[in-house]
């Protein structure tokens, strides 16, 4: 039998088709934003392939999400609209139901595990839905959701096992390639696969060549274990919780396993990362799961180097205060922020000469403690921890040997990857 009879035949047993996906477009035009294929120069240098993103954090309620949802709405019979629908999430699926089933005049009732963000759980209130916290983790939660929509005749939208939903998130393929038919990969993040298998159907049936790369934060590897036989523990706090999904997708799983090429899994520092290179170089939000594609190429550099690379930035819904906190994370890995101390004979004006020292030295202080009372320092002694600002790592370094030079033994509070004799 020919491959090509061989690939038919399993698209025959998938969820969907190309023209299930192409239909989805017909429906969510007008309804969803066409969001843009932007060119990355500088994701492009920092990855070195040739990089375009697209953004559909841009979407009103800051993810893809909503193009699946959208879909499965307007299939919905007048009698199912009447009665409503419901489902259950932690955060964009939630908010995309609601936004979209208000819009359509369709009651909304949403699920969230008790610990969701209040944030979120407001968001979600504020597009007119009737939001439930209940069960300690979303699998809890869908459980809840379906005696619901049992007991009152609601319709279940589930966020990725469901054909309309992956049909929905299909139409960025649809979209990438109308604007840039050369790619050569295109990256997409898992949770429980409605997103890649809809990207994938669409993408390999509109060009056969193209590979498909899924990324999976790597405390979440569920289709790794799943397609892989691998056995790797699930669980944890990530950054990605967009994708922390426990349970794969069985309408999504035959289609990643045929038609995805491979799955990489990625470390938290390389997702936090990524998320700093999207706000610092590409002047945009992602979220931990929608940063996760160019974590990726970050982790593997050499599996991406010099081919055309679609990157899909499925969502920029990022706490303030996270993105802050990852921000000043990636100046410390940078070494552009060091914290450390100096410990010397308490004389009058030790003070003001390290600060001179440093502000001749180009570095930026932002922060001083001043202590005598500490056991480990002498009667007689003074500590002072400093964290101070430089341009890059030759610059602290620099910082430190000056200070070294003047008799002041400056000691990395945390040490990073400085060279033995920055300490």
């Amino acid at each position: 039998m020919a491959y090509n009879d061989v690939l038919e035949d399993a698209v025959a047993d998938y969820a969907i088709t190309i023209e299930d996906v192409k239909r989805a477009a017909e429906t969510i035009q007008g309804q969803v934003l066409r969001t843009p294929l932007v060119p990355s120069p500088r994701l492009s240098q920092l990855t070195g392939a040739t990089v375009c993103v697209k953004h559909e954090n841009m979407q009103p309620t800051g993810s893809f999400k909503e193009r699946g949802a959208t879909t499965k709405l307007e299939s919905l019979t007048a009698a199912e609209r009447q009665r409503g629908v419901i489902a259950m999430s932690a955060g964009n699926h939630a908010q995309a139901v609601a936004y979209h089933a208000r819009r359509l005049g369709i009651p909304a009732t949403i699920v969230m595990p008790v610990g969701t963000p209040m944030v979120k759980a407001e968001n979600t209130r504020s597009y007119g839905a009737r939001v439930i916290l209940e069960g300690e983790t979303l699998y809890e939660s869908a459980a809840r959701a379906r005696e619901i929509a049992e007991a009152e005749g609601l319709v279940l939208v589930h966020p990725y096992d469901d054909p309309k939903v992956m049909a929905g998130q299909g139409t960025i393929a649809l979209e990438m390639l109308a604007d840039a038919p050369d790619l050569d990969q295109i990256v997409v993040p898992i949770g429980g696969g409605g997103l890649i298998s809809g990207i994938a159907v669409a993408a390999k049936a509109l060009k056969p060549s193209i590979e498909i790369v899924g990324v999976e934060a790597a405390l979440y590897p569920s289709f790794r274990n799943a397609i892989l036989g691998e056995n790797r523990p699930i669980g944890g706090a990530t950054l990605a919780e967009g994708i922390a999904v426990k349970t794969v997708g069985q309408l999504p799983l035959p289609i990643v396993r045929d038609l995805v090429s491979d799955i990489i899994a990625v470390e938290e520092p390389l997702i936090e990362r990524a998320v700093n290179a999207y706000a610092t170089l590409q002047r945009t939000m992602a979220e931990g799961a929608g940063a996760a594609g160019l974590a990726a190429m970050l982790a593997q550099p050499e599996r991406f180097q010099g081919k055309r690379v679609g990157l899909v930035l499925c969502g920029g819904n990022i706490d303030a205060r996270i993105l802050a906190s990852v921000m000043v994370r990636e100046l410390e890995r940078d070494d552009r922020i060091t914290s450390f101390r100096i410990t010397s004979n308490d004389r009058p004006g030790l003070l003001g000469r390290v600060a001179s020292l440093l502000g001749n030295l180009g570095a930026n202080i932002l922060e001083v403690s001043h202590g005598r009372l500490f056991l480990d320092v002498p009667a007689k002694g003074v500590s002072i921890d400093i964290t101070i600002e430089t341009r890059d790592r030759a610059h602290t370094l620099e910082v430190f040997e000056a200070l070294a030079a003047e008799g002041l033994a400056p000691q990395r509070i945390v040490s990073r990857s400085l060279p033995e004799t920055a300490f």
